[in-house]
């Protein structure tokens, strides 16, 4: 992956904000768009590179979205009234991302995409619904760059054979990204514990990251994003747009730019929370030092005595031998006299 997809760290992970088809085929908008990705801190701004003629049959083509929210009843329909933008226009916004700092990304949706777009890109996005398209599988993994594949409505043994013809096709980077191909995806169904399963089948050669269609919460907030990132989602997607309300199947459960930020800053207080895989005694000396129990005298020992259990007692001090030395002191000498109440140190006994 490119270097910012390969160094992410727990609850740190590298954000695709999928504009897609939000800019409804103005260029002036997409750029706006990328602009709001890199403010809110997103690492790359996506889109969707397609025609019509070659994605969806024109008499046979039904919607799988929800038809309240997006009332086109074919999918040849919906896809010819954004399919305007040429190499031209992909050209400027790649450009416009890199002006911004942040990556461009496209998903080709046919063979003749993929070479144009595969040198403007970090890596090549592969959709769900093509998981089992054999030749562009191998017509993307042969350009040599690293895959991004979402995995939704799709059997591990389906995703073994796509990953396999990646490999064989010569893709030496892969990362895969759990996802519900159902637009929107009730919470129920999001079944975001598939992280931990592809994690375990696929995570020693694959990176792994969650692709979202949950609709965000009433104040914005995307829980499902952040319960991804905690399962360990190492590249998280999620469509993006400038006005939640528009009508279209990618609006209403996108996140916007004040969604995305707030959701960069939840990141950030869940790497605080989360800390780092060590206990840190630095920022607990002082309980260690005054809450620990150490051994103190229960009764009146006169020098020379042999200290029994039954004459020491365990207390809450920033003085005395710690409790954890309980075995190495008892049936010890008393080396002096001493009285009840009294911590218990080193140099009392002999």
């Amino acid at each position: 992956m490119s270097t910012q997809m390969m160094q992410r760290t727990y609850c740190d992970p590298y954000i695709i904000a999928e504009i897609g088809v939000n800019h409804e085929g103005s260029l002036d908008r997409a750029k706006r768009m990328i602009d709001g990705v890199a403010r809110a801190g997103g690492h790359a701004a996506k889109f969707q590179t397609y025609k019509a003629a070659t994605l969806a049959s024109k008499t046979t083509s039904p919607a799988y979205w929800d038809t309240s929210k997006e009332s086109t009843p074919s999918q040849f329909e919906l896809f010819s009234k954004y399919d305007s933008f040429g190499e031209k226009e992909y050209l400027a916004l790649a450009q416009h991302c890199a002006d911004n700092g942040i990556d461009f990304l496209s998903t080709p949706f046919d063979l003749t995409s993929v070479s144009f777009l595969a040198p403007l890109m970090p890596a090549i996005k592969i959709a769900s619904a093509d998981l089992t398209n054999i030749p562009l599988l191998r017509e993307v993994a042969a350009t040599g760059s690293p895959v991004i594949m979402s995995v939704g409505a799709s059997t591990f043994d389906e995703i073994d054979r796509s990953v396999d013809v990646l490999k064989t096709s010569g893709a030496a980077e892969i990362c895969l990204l759990h996802c519900v191909l159902k637009y929107p995806t009730p919470s129920e169904d999001a079944n975001l514990r598939v992280i931990s399963s592809l994690t375990a089948r696929y995570g020693d050669t694959a990176t792994i990251g969650y692709s979202d269609h949950v609709a965000p919460e009433a104040d914005g907030s995307v829980p499902a994003l952040l319960l991804a990132s905690a399962l360990g989602a190492r590249v998280l997607e999620k469509h993006f747009t400038d006005d939640r309300t528009a009508p279209g199947n990618d609006h209403y459960h996108a996140f916007d730019e004040k969604g995305l930020l707030h959701f960069t800053q939840a990141l950030k207080e869940q790497r605080e929370l989360a800390g780092s895989d060590a206990p840190d005694i630095d920022s607990q000396r002082s309980a260690i030092a005054n809450a620990r129990r150490r051994i103190f005298l229960a009764r009146d020992l006169h020098a020379g005595e042999v200290i029994a259990p039954e004459a020491l007692i365990p207390l809450r001090a920033d003085d005395g031998i710690e409790i954890a030395e309980w075995d190495s002191v008892v049936g010890r000498r008393i080396r002096c006299a001493r009285f009840a109440g009294d911590p218990l140190n080193v140099d009392d006994i002999e």
